[in-house]
């Protein structure tokens, strides 16, 4: 579980509850996440395309302010809004401590940004913990070591604490303390069920949401009608959720929330809900996380380049991992391999448009480079050649380099400008 602060004070609602990830195994050591310069959108490809890669002559135009002071000042009092810790949790307690009938959507989806970062909402769908946000009650035990339940006492509400820390001391003499972020009470049933131990605040002033065991019951056990499960020779590949994006109805699909990698990939080339317009974009961000090499994607999109009603779909999706990520290609050799494979169809079957995308996109993420290579004499070979010049009209570029030479160890690579 991510470590949480232990008390709202200290959280904000726009912080990002996941820690960056800082370790990368050896294997995967020469590839990065995301690239240096941000995730972008296939638009900022296009927009090159307009300006031919070229410099800009911005001389003669007539200059004007971008900004009054007015703006800078209102600017500066939307920064200090949204950096104030005191603001964020008063906004959350201010929603909590509204009765369920007057929590307005606004209020339910304050509520909802702040609880999933909990480990008690870590494993619920999106609809689920909506549901929860808008029945939940709040309540405050002020003195420390106040009983909250006793044992054997019955069960009609399921907790998660949200401040402070309670203690769990069982009849067999073991105890357990539970802190922000986890759970304690009923289970999705409606049995009657009874409290096993004694509960106790540690702290003063511990802070709680409860959601009667009726609400629980029915949000958690009628998650499957939000559901839709697509098997395969009778094992489950896919579980899709229902969304509605506004209370319209014209934004409403299904969204990908599990499947297998296998599947991930193939839906890459799949039509996308409405709901779920950045799945490529998501998926290229983090693929590494259930992926072992990126080459498992880069096969299949050469696989699905050969069908002609795939191929406009494959080609996007390459050009937006080569626009997002673009070390991903530049630090592996494998991929980079793929990569000229994949310019190389292009070629053949005459995209010329897609191609010149392709081009530009590598070039405008491309960075400079020093590689020294050192020949034993003057009349050894280089293990590379070179295409262009002022007879050619354009740049020099190496046009081939041998895998496995001195060359390739050196770092050259097809592509490099001079």
């Amino acid at each position: 579980y991510v470590q949480l602060p232990a008390d709202l004070t200290k959280m904000h609602l726009t912080d990002n509850p996941h820690p960056q990830v800082t370790h990368v195994p050896s294997s995967q050591s020469g590839c990065s996440i995301a690239s240096d310069s941000g995730s972008s959108s296939l638009s900022d490809i296009y927009q090159a395309t307009e300006s031919e890669m070229g410099d800009v002559d911005l001389t003669g135009l007539p200059e004007a302010p971008v900004d009054s002071e007015d703006e800078e000042e209102e600017e500066d009092e939307d920064i200090d809004r949204t950096s104030d810790p005191l603001l964020g949790r008063d906004v959350v307690r201010e929603c909590l401590e509204k009765e369920p009938a007057d929590k307005t959507d606004d209020d339910i989806e304050q509520l909802l940004e702040f609880m999933h970062q909990l480990p008690a909402f870590a494993n619920m769908t999106m609809s689920v913990r909506r549901e929860l946000c808008s029945v939940m009650i709040f309540e405050v035990v002020e003195q420390a070591g106040a009983i909250i339940l006793e044992d054997g006492q019955e069960l009609d509400s399921w907790y998660v604490i949200l401040n402070g820390t309670v203690e769990i001391s069982y009849p067999d003499g073991k105890s357990e303390s539970l802190c922000m972020g986890n759970s304690f009470g009923i289970t999705p049933s409606l049995d009657k069920q009874y409290m096993n131990g004694v509960v106790r605040t540690k702290v003063d002033d511990c802070q709680f949401v409860c959601i009667a065991q009726q609400d629980y019951w029915r949000i958690l056990n009628h998650v499957e009608k939000n559901t839709h499960k697509v098997e395969e020779e009778g094992e489950i590949v896919m579980v899709k959720e229902h969304r509605e994006l506004d209370r319209s109805g014209t934004r409403k699909g299904h969204i990908v929330i599990k499947a297998t990698p296998e599947r991930l990939i193939m839906h890459l080339i799949e039509e996308h809900s409405i709901v779920d317009p950045t799945y490529i974009e998501d998926f290229l961000l983090t693929y590494r996380t259930f992926l072992t090499s990126p080459l498992e994607v880069g096969n299949k999109l050469l696989e699905w380049f050969t069908v002609d009603s795939l191929r406009d779909k494959v080609t996007r999706v390459v050009l937006l991992w080569v626009n997002n990520h673009f070390n991903d290609f530049e630090g592996d050799p494998a991929m980079t391999r793929f990569l000229e494979e994949f310019e190389k169809n292009l070629e053949d079957t005459k995209m010329k448009g897609h191609l010149r995308l392709l081009n530009i996109a590598c070039a405008a993420k491309a960075k400079w480079r020093q590689i020294t290579l050192q020949k034993p004499s003057r009349d050894s070979p280089l293990f590379f050649s070179l295409l262009g010049g002022s007879d050619k009209g354009f740049g020099i570029f190496v046009e081939t380099v041998e895998i496995g030479s001195k060359a390739a160890e050196a770092g050259l690579k097809r592509g490099d400008q001079v």
